[in-house]
């Protein structure tokens, strides 16, 4: 299994960010929003939320946001600076 590249937690809340690349090479990242439990001595994990989880998802998704967000802002100046000579 792949692993994140970057998690964000908030309680058993979190959102996790994934490196995906195309055939041609090319990066994106995905994101993946997760609740743990503990079912007897076992950890596991669902994506349906309570309404008390709600907020928690919500920020856990906006720190996800920012980051992706940062990342591609970096990544275009990069190549706009690759392409440009600069």
């Amino acid at each position: 299994m792949q692993k994140p590249e970057k998690t964000f937690r908030i309680g058993a809340v979190s959102a996790s960010v994934f490196v995906n690349k195309t055939e041609d090479g090319r990066e994106f990242r995905s994101v993946s929003l997760q609740r743990s439990f503990k079912q007897g001595d076992e950890w596991k994990t669902a994506t349906n939320f309570a309404l008390s989880e709600l907020p928690a998802a919500v920020a856990v998704l906006q720190m996800a946001t920012s980051h992706v967000a940062e990342l591609d802002r970096t990544n275009a100046m990069a190549e706009n600076a690759a392409t440009t000579g600069e």
